[in-house]
C-alpha cells in the first residue's frame, strides 16, 4: 500500500538513498532540506536523473525555522523519516550553537509540529552511537591492527548507560531521549535508531563525516589523508542499503516497535579498523602504497564501536546483507564511475 513519506534532510547521503529505496517502492515521497551541505543539490540531482521521474516532490526549508510549509507536509504524510541534522564532531566543536539549534533544537521542532498535528504521523529518527560516549565502563585490548572489547564480544547493546560526550553527543542525546519520551508522554509512534558507521553508493564523504568513504576518495585521487589518533580505532560498518531496508520494516511494524530504541551497525563481523586495517585493504585493492599523516585523537572518540544488534534482528527479523568487504568493493566501484561528481562537488580531485 502506498505511503505518504517525509524525509527530512533527504538530500544528504542516508536521506538519497532512502528517498531511491521508498520512491521505488511506490510510495508518495517528499524530500524537505535546506541544501546547506557540499553536493547535497548535486547528488539529489543525479539521482532524479538516474530516475528518470520528476514526481518526488522537493521543498527547501530549514527545521530551525519550522514553517508553514513543513507544517502542511506533515500534516500529509504518513512517516517522517527524520534525517537532517549537523552530522560532524568537529563541527560540533568548533560551532556547538549551529549543532544545537540542528541537532536538538531543529528536531524539537519538528517533534512538537507532528504531537500538535491531527494526523500524527510516525517518526523515525536517525540517532547515533555516540550517545554512548567513549564507554569507559568497558575494558579495551590493545592488538597489532585494533582495539577490540575485553568482554561485550558480541557489542554494546541498548541498555549500556549514556554518557553524551562533545557537542554532538549532547545534541544527539538530547534529541534521541525527547523522541523517545514524546512517545511514553503524547502516544506518538516513534522509533530512535542509534546508528554507526553507515557507508554505501552516493556518500560524498569528507574528512570530519563519512569518513570509509572519504579514504577511498583520498586513497583514489591521491589527496593528502589524515588520521585522528593511531588508526586502531574500531567501527561496525553497515551499508546504506541494509539501513533504508530496516526503515522499510520499522514503519510496517511500528505498532510493535513504537517507542522503542534500537543500536543499529553492522555488528561484529563487519567490523575494521580506522586505519591500520582499512589501509592494507585499500593498497591491495588499489595496488598503491597510500600515505597518510597522524594527528592527535579528536574529543570523545572511541577506541571500539560495535552494536549489539540483536534486538533489532529479534524484533524486526533483520540483520545486514551486505558484506563488508563487498561494500568496499562497491564503495571504491561508485567512487571511480562517479569522479565527475565527485570532481564538481570536491573540485579536482583527480588531480595531485
Amino acid at each position: 500500500m502506498m505511503k505518504k513519506i517525509l524525509i527530512t534532510g533527504g538530500a544528504g547521503f542516508i536521506g538519497v538513498n532512502a528517498v531511491e529505496y521508498f520512491y521505488k517502492k511506490g510510495n508518495d515521497v517528499t524530500v524537505y532540506d535546506n541544501f546547506s551541505r557540499a553536493g547535497t543539490n548535486e547528488n539529489l540531482t543525479s539521482l532524479f536523473t538516474e530516475l528518470n521521474t520528476k514526481k518526488i516532490k522537493v521543498v527547501i526549508g530549514d527545521i530551525r525555522k519550522p514553517d508553514k510549509k513543513l507544517v502542511e507536509l506533515v500534516e500529509k504524510s504518513d512517516a517522517v523519516i527524520h534525517l537532517a541534522a549537523q552530522t560532524a564532531v568537529t563541527t560540533s566543536v568548533t560551532d556547538p550553537r549551529l549543532d544545537f539549534e540542528s541537532n536538538a533544537v531543529g528536531t524539537f521542532n519538528v517533534l512538537e509540529i507532528i504531537r500538535k498535528s491531527t494526523k500524527k504521523p510516525l517518526m523515525l529518527y536517525s540517532s547515533t552511537n555516540k550517545v554512548y560516549g567513549e564507554c569507559t565502563n568497558i575494558e579495551v585490548v590493545e592488538k597489532p591492527t585494533r582495539y577490540e572489547f575485553k568482554t561485550h564480544l558480541h557489542g554494546i547493546g541498548e541498555d549500556n548507560p549514556l554518557d553524551f560526550h562533545s557537542p554532538y553527543g549532547c545534541s544527539k542525546g538530547s534529541a534521541d531521549q525527547y523522541i523517545r519520551d514524546y512517545s511514553r508522554i503524547y502516544g506518538l509512534k516513534t522509533v530512535v535508531f542509534r546508528q554507526s558507521c553507515i557507508y554505501g553508493q552516493r556518500q560524498l564523504g569528507v574528512e570530519d563525516q563519512g569518513w570509509l568513504a572519504w579514504l577511498i576518495i583520498a586513497s583514489i585521487f591521491d589527496k593528502p589523508i589524515t588520521i585522528f589518533g593511531d588508526g586502531k580505532q574500531v567501527r561496525d560498518m553497515l551499508h546504506v542499503s541494509d539501513l533504508v531496508g530496516l526503515y522499510e520494516v520499522a514503519i510496517e511494524k511500528i505498532d510493535q516497535c513504537s517507542g522503542q530504541v534500537y543500536n543499529i551497525g553492522g555488528g561484529y563481523k563487519n567490523t575494521i579498523s580506522v586505519w591500520k586495517e582499512l589501509g592494507l585493504i585499500l593498497e591491495k585493492k588499489l595496488d598503491k602504497k597510500i600515505s597518510v599523516n597522524y594527528l592527535d585523537w579528536r574529543p570523545g572518540d572511541q577506541k571500539v564501536w560495535c552494536s549489539d544488534i540483536s534486538k533489532a534482528k529479534k524484533d524486526f527479523s533483520w540483520e545486514p546483507k551486505m558484506e563488508l568487504e563487498k561494500g568496499i568493493d562497491a564503495q571504491i566501484e561508485w567512487t571511480i564511475k562517479n569522479r565527475s561528481l565527485i570532481d564538481k562537488v570536491f573540485g579536482s580531485m583527480n588531480k595531485k
